[in-house]
């Protein structure tokens, strides 16, 4: 009955938002307060459970993604977005530019947390997208799915990293597996998948398109790929500074602060100020103006992304992952298969990876202990299947379909698939892998 109940919930969110036209944010929050009804959570425990859910979620992203089109706008505006498109049409021709903006993610997924990957890798594809006239969702779809693996699959990502440390995994052997498993992934959900979108009319968002400049006018190559990927450059160094000074609880503290996501995007706004507003010629107030028209234009992206946590929490203080998981734990499944099993399962009815992978982790934690199950490889299974099937109740679906302005039957078309993609490979390549070590 509970399945049912979170079944319905979901459907109607969709025929709300898609036949009755309803904002998406309103939406959310209308079946919020149904599911909880449903669900028996207390009357003055729903209130709590919606508040909490836009609070957690907008309180950890808010300042990445208004940083992050910030950024973008100014990336896009001083034609650094113009430059940074050209220089890699350059070194990989149009034939592979696609090839060269995933390896880009993948690169750039393994330091970076996921939401501040997307909010600055979009800009980049947009740029492409606009100089070249190539259908954005073809083009941006492997990018994103690298994104998309890394955060599911690598260490120090938040999921991957709590299941090695519950499991008593080692962390470079998880590493290790988890590349050999992400590149078959993110190929298959990527270019291959991609191919069958190039029909998919994306018109993204005007946030990130500028007029074309003349080459005179448009800031260096040095200038546009550090200011543009400053926080990756940031995560690398206070990883390595991690690393070499662990035993230096001040520098580690400090590097530690420097690391926080919405610290390098602060960070990296104010130095993109100057180098690509101040220095290429715009007074303070232009830079400022371009700020403000960048908030605007994302303000509603915002009010979504909260009313799919507000869901989320209310699945989530309902207890429907916990009984999820106690009915599936009761069945005579192979270990990998069921930690995927039930990972994928807690992840489609609640929408976060993250909570998936972590809950799906304790329900499968007691069942290990008397069984020779690899632990690096059911953190990789689990780390699979937390990434299945994205959709209406996931805050990632939202973004995608927002920033690339395109209706819930194409995002489910492409999004979804591709994540549904990446999660049944990832688990194939654990089974295969498991023959093996």
């Amino acid at each position: 009955m509970t399945l049912l109940i979170v079944v319905g919930c979901i459907l109607l969110l969709v025929l709300l938002t898609t036949w009755g036209k309803i904002n998406a944010f309103i939406a959310f929050l209308f079946v919020s307060i149904l599911a909880g009804l449903l669900l028996g959570v207390p009357l003055t425990g729903i209130t709590k459970s919606v508040q909490k859910g836009v609070g957690d979620i907008l309180g950890s992203l808010i300042i990445v993604i208004v940083f992050g089109a910030m950024l973008g706008k100014l990336v896009a505006a001083s034609g650094a977005a113009q430059k940074i498109a050209s220089v890699m049409m350059k070194i990989f021709g149009r034939k592979y530019i696609q090839w060269g903006l995933m390896t880009t993610g993948f690169i750039i997924g393994i330091p970076l947390f996921y939401n501040v990957g997307f909010v600055l890798m979009v800009p980049l594809i947009f740029s492409v997208v606009y100089k070249y006239k190539l259908p954005a969702v073809y083009l941006g779809l492997p990018m994103l799915a690298a994104l998309s693996v890394t955060h599911g699959f690598l260490p120090p990502h938040p999921s991957p990293a709590a299941l090695v440390l519950q499991f008593h995994a080692n962390m470079g052997l998880t590493m290790f597996y988890g590349i050999m498993l992400a590149i078959p992934a993110i190929i298959i959900a990527g270019p291959v998948y991609s191919k069958t979108l190039k029909g998919i009319v994306a018109v993204p968002l005007k946030t990130f398109q500028s007029d074309d400049l003349p080459e005179e006018q448009l800031p260096g190559t040095l200038n546009s790929f550090v200011s543009a990927l400053l926080p990756v450059i940031v995560m690398a160094l206070t990883t390595i500074c991690v690393l070499l000074f662990k035993d230096n609880p001040s520098v580690t503290g400090f590097a530690g602060f420097l690391a926080e996501p919405s610290i390098v995007m602060f960070l990296t706004l104010c130095l993109t100020t100057f180098t690509l507003g101040i220095k290429m010629g715009k007074s303070m107030k232009e830079v400022m103006s371009i700020y403000g028209d960048a908030v605007k234009d994302i303000a509603m992206i915002l009010l979504i992304i909260g009313g799919s946590g507000a869901l989320k929490q209310v699945l989530s203080d309902s207890g429907v992952s916990k009984e999820i998981g106690d009915v599936l734990a009761g069945l005579s499944i192979e270990p990998l298969f069921l930690g995927w099993l039930i990972a994928a399962v807690i992840r489609v009815c609640l929408g976060s990876a993250t909570v998936a992978g972590l809950t799906a982790a304790g329900i499968i934690a007691p069942l290990m202990i008397n069984s020779n199950v690899n632990p690096e490889l059911m953190v990789l299974s689990i780390g699979a299947g937390s990434l299945m099937f994205s959709h209406v109740n996931d805050p990632g679906f939202w973004m995608f379909k927002e920033y690339f302005n395109l209706g819930i039957k194409d995002t489910i078309r492409s999004w979804s698939i591709m994540e549904t993609l990446v999660a049944v490979v990832g688990l194939i390549g654990v089974l295969i892998l498991n023959q093996f070590v």
